[in-house]
């Protein structure tokens, strides 16, 4: 049961607390299917550039929330290994005197929903009108000098991870000849293992386990472990879906942590 080197190098993007349970996972991915990882180290796959762990960069003991999508985008220039973090958005904002979110954020479809629906839960947009007009004016607002209001993508990552974030996608890799439910698979012991190790630590500080944010069908496979029972767990449809932006139950969740406020 061997590893591929180039799979173990990229460990070194994780925090050292994390580093002994993602080979653990790595080796339930290898129990369950010996050719798997061999098979993804000869592919081509995203993320690129060493960033497959890179959602776990922040300390084991720092998580609160566990956030599970479906998978990298699947463009090499967005895909950075921390989930709805597309690398290809810099600005959330738009430049024009009439516009709303930025071209990128636009064109990232999900991470662009996330956000009108933290404006919702914010309070900066009515559920029942998040485009057009409604928007622009809290461009116009964030644009404006001293605005409370984050600027880029990076200060929204920093604060998740602030709250205890840890942004995992169901599946680590994208490979566009390989279907990503069937990626979702292979990689469901690794999740099942950081699951276990996340759970324990909670009994043994006596503390909350964090909260499981599902996203989507992918997502929703966790359930079937028994680990997750050892959860709060809070789900919806992935944000891909417009539907998204008025789900009451993700509007509650994040409301308190104002994650577009400095």
């Amino acid at each position: 049961m061997t590893i591929p080197i180039a799979i173990l190098d990229a460990l070194t993007g994780a925090h050292a607390s994390w580093q002994p349970i993602l080979r653990d996972g790595l080796r339930a991915v290898a129990r369950a299917d010996t050719g798997y990882l061999p098979a993804i180290a000869r592919s081509a796959y995203l993320p690129t550039e060493g960033r497959l762990f890179a959602a776990f960069a922040q300390a084991l003991d720092t998580v609160r929330y566990v956030l599970v999508g479906e998978g990298p985008y699947p463009r090499a220039a967005s895909a950075t290994g921390v989930a709805f973090m597309d690398g290809a958005v810099a600005g959330l904002w738009s430049a024009l005197p009439d516009g709303g979110l930025s071209k990128p954020v636009n064109k990232a479809t999900s991470l662009r929903n996330f956000i009108k629906m933290l404006l919702v839960a914010d309070g900066q947009l009515q559920v029942e009108n998040t485009a057009g007009a409604a928007i622009a004016q809290v461009a116009l607002k964030a644009r404006a000098m001293g605005s409370p209001l984050v600027q880029t993508l990076p200060d929204l990552q920093r604060n998740l991870l602030a709250q205890g974030f840890l942004l995992l996608n169901a599946s680590l890799v994208f490979r566009a000849d390989v279907a990503p439910a069937k990626d979702a698979r292979a990689w469901l012991p690794f999740l099942e293992v950081v699951l276990q190790a996340l759970a324990a630590r909670a009994e043994v500080q006596s503390v909350a386990a964090p909260t499981l944010v599902l996203w989507g069908k992918i997502a929703e496979r966790l359930q079937p472990l028994q680990v997750i029972n050892a959860f709060p767990q809070v789900l919806s449809e992935h944000p891909y879906n417009l539907s998204f932006i008025a789900h009451a139950q993700m509007q509650a969740l994040f409301a308190p942590l104002h994650l577009l406020q400095k």
